[in-house]
């Protein structure tokens, strides 16, 4: 467990107070805990460092250290990502919060927010975070990612652009079918239709341009591409179950949405997804044995 910063050291308390939008930030821009761990605390060291006395606005200060950091450490994941065996998907974090505590940050938690902004450069990723999520100034935004206020202005309507093809993407070019986290009677719906054998129900809870991304590493086997089109898709999710459908499997909340939990002998099985016009749009199932190993700790984040 990493070190926080002591009561009696000075500034503790400013950057305690800090710790968890910073996490949040963090998190969204790489996508794994352990990184935006690593990130926070060297902003601690940072922070612990600094001549306070000169800092006029501390959190300011903080946000600009923390995107520095984690647009710096979120080129090294981009390098090792070349030599990542299969698609990546997001570490899943537990959110078992309240709906109304922070309900205005928890869209961009969600996994298929995450996938998209995976999409955006660094720099996109780190304007957009701070300023539509986070509702940072330019004035806050443009020391953070080294560019100026105008540049990035330019920058946030290119993401904005990108985000939105992407969402029309994901809804096979329909904007007026809107996607969103997958509910749970959805997910058990579809989990009793697997374990049941059901195939033609298991057809009729998916849309038809689904798509299936199995992110397991090197380590466990799983579809190597996305999966595409219904019946593919309930072909390989049929015989998931075969293999998997005895094993206890639990409902939990990860990214502010709910997802399945299969209970696998060499480790947990994370399936969430996403609906649009109330059938399964999206599916992601996160296998990865490092990206669970912490899968129910709590992590405080906004």
């Amino acid at each position: 467990m990493r070190a926080r910063c002591e009561d009696l050291t000075p500034g503790a308390d400013v950057f305690e107070a800090e710790r968890p939008r910073l996490l949040g930030l963090a998190y969204r821009l790489l996508g794994g805990r352990a990184d935006a761990a690593d990130v926070v605390q060297e902003s601690w060291l940072r922070w612990s460092g600094a001549d306070r006395a000169d800092i006029v606005n501390p959190q300011g200060w903080l946000t600009t250290v923390t995107t520095r950091l984690a647009l710096d450490r979120l080129r090294e994941v981009d390098r090792r990502r070349e030599a990542y065996v299969g698609p990546w998907l997001p570490e899943p974090v537990s959110t078992e919060r309240s709906p109304e505590e922070h309900a205005e940050l928890a869209e961009s938690l969600t996994l298929g927010f995450l996938v998209m902004l995976d999409g955006l450069a660094p720099v996109e990723r780190g304007v957009l975070l701070l300023g539509d999520v986070f509702g940072e100034p330019y004035s806050i935004i443009a020391p953070a990612v080294g560019k100026s206020e105008a540049a990035c202005r330019q920058i946030a309507t290119r993401a904005r652009r990108k985000l939105r093809a992407g969402a029309a993407a994901a809804s096979a070019g329909d904007l007026h079918r809107e996607a969103s986290p997958a509910s749970a009677d959805l997910l058990a719906e579809l989990l009793t239709a697997l374990v049941a054998g059901d195939e033609g129900r298991v057809v009729r809870l998916v849309d038809p341009d689904v798509v299936l991304i199995s992110d397991a590493g090197a380590a466990r086997r799983a579809a190597r591409r996305p999966v595409v089109g219904q019946y593919r898709v309930t072909r390989l999710l049929s015989n998931l179950a075969r293999r998997n459908g005895h094993l206890p499997t639990r409902l939990a909340t990860y990214n502010a949405g709910p997802a399945l939990v299969i209970e696998a002998p060499d480790g947990p099985i994370v399936v969430a997804g996403e609906a649009t016009g109330g059938r399964v749009s999206r599916i992601w199932i996160q296998a990865n044995l490092e990206k669970i190993a912490s899968l129910d700790e709590p992590l405080d984040l906004r």
